[in-house]
Parts: structure tokens; C-alpha cells; sequence
């Protein structure tokens, strides 16, 4: 199937009203039996039904492991930066927000993790900056040799 005939197969029909779409679950907290025993959903602001079709679309379609929906695209960042440690480099695209630019200067700097700035455009330059602690998701070669 093309990717767009996946997707539209791929979302659920709602198993409580039936709705074919899924439903925006707007609540803050779910009703659970007793703390921690719960249909799946204590807090929107850890887990919440919709982000989970979301996640779990995003999750198909590029035929990972998991799907991760963030709030933003700092959020997103922060949290994958966390998985790095002192003596860790990574790369980053130099035109970059600004927002991105501080956190990784005022913070991660700070802690050890090496930020090797490269214009992505050019691929002979991000050659040049790949060292043996440049942190990767795990690619034998950066997705943009392929």
C-alpha cells in the first residue's frame, strides 16, 4: 500500500462510541480503580488516548519501534539530549533556532556533550564532522549517503 492508503487503514475506530475518527480526549485525568490501576490513562500530561493513535500512526508508518509526540520541538529535543552523557558529541544543523542554539551552549555544553555545528546542505561537510563519540540513532551511514 502506499503511505497514504496505510495511514487512512491505519487509524482505529473509537472502541467507546464508535466514532471513525479519533476522538480529541481534552481531559486532564482519568478515573482510575485505585492509584496506579487504570484503563491506560492516569494523566493527559503523561499519556492521553489521542496522542496515543498519534504515536502509534507515527510508529507504523516509519516502521519503528515506538512513536514519541512531544508539544513542541524544544521539548522533543530536550528529551533525546538526555539520553546523552559527558564526553558525547553530537551534530547539529548551524542555521538552527536560536532557542536550540542556547540550550545547547548554556546547558549541554556545560555538561560535556560536544555540539559540532555543520551546514547539512553540504554533504562533504558533515563527512568532516563525524568522529568516533558522534552519538547516532544507530544508522551505519547518515540517512542522507543512502
Amino acid at each position: 500500500m502506499k503511505p497514504s492508503t496505510q495511514l487512512i487503514h491505519s487509524i482505529p475506530v473509537d472502541e467507546l462510541t464508535g466514532a471513525i475518527s479519533v476522538p480529541i480526549y481534552q481531559t486532564s485525568t482519568f478515573v482510575q480503580e485505585s492509584p496506579g490501576i487504570n484503563k491506560g490513562f492516569e494523566f493527559s500530561r503523561a499519556n492521553n488516548p489521542t496522542r496515543k493513535v498519534l504515536e502509534d500512526l507515527i510508529c507504523g508508518l516509519e516502521e519503528g519501534y515506538a512513536g514519541f509526540a512531544f508539544a513542541s520541538g524544544m521539548a522533543a529535543i530536550d528529551a533525546v539530549l538526555k539520553l546523552l552523557k559527558t564526553g558525547d558529541e553530537i551534530m547539529a544543523v548551524e542555521d538552527t533556532y536560536g532557542g536550540i542554539f542556547q540550550i545547547f551552549h548554556s546547558m549541554f555544553e556545560r555538561f560535556g556533550i560536544k555540539v559540532n555545528f555543520v551546514d547539512t546542505t553540504d554533504t562533504d561537510k558533515v563527512l568532516e564532522k563525524i568522529t568516533p563519540k558522534l552519538k547516532s540513532s544507530g544508522w551505519s551511514r547518515p540517512p542522507i549517503l543512502r
